[in-house]
């Protein structure tokens, strides 16, 4: 059974107070949006082969990469892509499961994290 977008909106909420306070205190600087898709762009920009499905991105400068004054024209943001999701985690602990490293996984790019750190941490 697929959720309603307050259903999915109710799980990423509680699915956010549960992450570390020092990660989730990165999304005072993220903006975090959700999408139902990807778009063909981000997928391309990925490097990600066709035949793996992406649940969340991280767009922007990661944070040991920044230079101040930062003069970023865009926000760094996180997006969650909540059609993905669902449709592999139709029962909601396993979304909730899911949502929680993908936002993991992505807030760790921001913190400069490489994909071999990211699964050292089990982020992935």
């Amino acid at each position: 059974m697929r959720l309603d977008d307050r259903g999915f909106d109710r799980i990423l909420k509680e699915t956010l107070a549960t992450l570390p306070e020092d990660i989730r205190g990165a999304l005072e600087s993220v903006q975090l949006v959700v999408r139902e898709e990807p778009t063909p762009e981000q997928l391309d920009n990925t490097g990600l082969p066709p035949d793996e499905t992406l649940y969340g991105l991280f767009e922007g400068v990661a944070l040991p990469e920044k230079v101040y004054p930062d003069t970023q024209l865009f926000p760094d943001r996180v997006t969650v892509f909540k059609g993905p999701l669902q449709e592999d985690f139709p029962d909601p602990e396993d979304l909730r499961r899911e949502i929680r490293l993908t936002l993991l996984h992505e807030l760790g790019h921001y913190f400069g994290f490489t994909e071999e750190e990211l699964k050292k941490r089990g982020y992935q």
